[in-house]
């Protein structure tokens, strides 16, 4: 956590939109460990969670997220993924009483992706502001999180969220609409990573959300429709040493199916028996995963220019009947070589034997050394 804390504020003083990558990135596993949890909330045990609530900031937790993923298609015909994360990120347990309006005790983080799949091209963005001057925050049950102009904004009276965020090179304006009530992943909604009481987070998602709107790419409009998948997840410490990282998967099939699931992978190669995840029928009917119950094995291989090699393409095995499914990366290379440095990108879903496409969804995978 020191780490992430001193990349932010080296950003921070760069003051530049979009900022370079740093020279040293971090891993995602290194900002979600242990360290001092002194003052912090912890994740111990299941709670009651209350909607519209919850969908706004949790202060008390150290780490806090809304992680939006999506595939739409164009009027035009071209298709399009796209990944908009706001990371909260406490740098103290309490409240300071300084009078500065510089003052600050959270620093926010927006990461920002857009996958072109005709041109082949992966395009991601990052801001990294503290909670001072209006410049960043969030606004009780999500009306609105914001990291400078980069906004999701939940409507109190529709339900629906607003995604309002323009860069350098695209720009996103989308409106999604829940299909579906919240659902609450782990342990009615308390999701154990490690084996340490309060290495854990809360954690529930809004899993098929209807998406309208448009993009913006090289100054072209660019009517949109698909779906799109909100993860939310706060805790102060999750990961714990011996698990290197993650693969992780939301899937959206044509029968009306969702799933997600995360595998943890440990140092020494292995799967940790904490794996967990969630398959919802058409009806809305859900079925727990563990890790026993499925198995991803990867099929083809990307290297990155620094040498890491990521899985761009799994078999994935679940309970029951149907098919073994075939999880292919539309694009190899879909790299966040951002401050964190995680491969986060659209993904197809197939038939393994017959080759049928049955879905999409977005594969993320962290931990990754070569």
């Amino acid at each position: 956590m020191g780490r992430l804390i001193l990349v932010t504020l080296a950003l921070l003083l760069a003051a530049c939109d979009p900022p370079s990558p740093p020279p040293d990135t971090i891993r995602v596993s290194d900002a979600l460990g242990g360290g001092d949890t002194t003052g912090f909330s912890r994740a111990l045990t299941p709670r009651t969670f209350e909607f519209p609530a919850d969908h706004g900031p949790h202060p008390g937790f150290r780490h806090e997220w809304w992680y939006i993923t999506g595939n739409l298609d164009a009027a035009d015909g071209g298709t399009f993924g796209y990944h908009l994360t706001f990371f909260r990120i406490a740098l103290a347990p309490e409240a300071a009483d300084r009078p500065s309006r510089w003052a600050a005790r959270q620093v926010w983080m927006g990461h920002l992706a857009l996958t072109e799949v005709a041109a082949g091209r992966h395009t991601a963005r990052e801001r990294i502001v503290r909670e001072a001057l209006g410049l960043a925050g969030g606004e009780a049950e999500g009306r609105r999180i914001w990291v400078e102009d980069w906004t999701l904004a939940r409507h109190p009276d529709t339900g629906h969220w607003r995604i309002d965020a323009v860069t350098d090179a695209f720009a996103l304006h989308l409106d999604l609409a829940p299909l579906r009530p919240p659902v609450l992943q782990g342990d009615d909604g308390l999701s154990q990573k490690g084996a340490a009481p309060g290495n854990a987070s809360y954690y529930y998602s809004l899993t098929r959300m209807a998406t309208s709107g448009h993009v913006v790419t090289a100054g072209d409009r660019h009517d949109v429709g698909g779906l799109s998948w909100l993860d939310r997840e706060w805790s102060t410490s999750a990961l714990e040493p011996g698990q290197a990282g993650w693969d992780w998967v939301s899937l959206q099939l044509e029968d009306g199916t969702d799933i997600m699931y995360y595998r943890l992978r440990r140092s020494d190669g292995g799967v940790d028996p904490r794996s967990r995840g969630v398959r919802v029928d058409a009806s809305g009917r859900r079925t727990d995963l563990e890790d026993r119950d499925v198995t991803l094995t990867p099929l083809d291989w990307w290297t990155s220019p620094r040498g890491e090699r990521y899985p761009v393409a799994w078999e994935m095995t679940l309970p029951g009947p149907g098919p073994a499914l075939e999880v292919r990366a539309v694009l190899p290379d879909q790299l966040m070589d951002l401050s964190v440095r995680y491969w986060e990108g659209a993904v197809r879903v197939f038939d393994r034997g017959s080759g049928e496409q049955l879905g999409r969804g977005y594969l993320e995978m962290t931990g990754y050394d070569g």
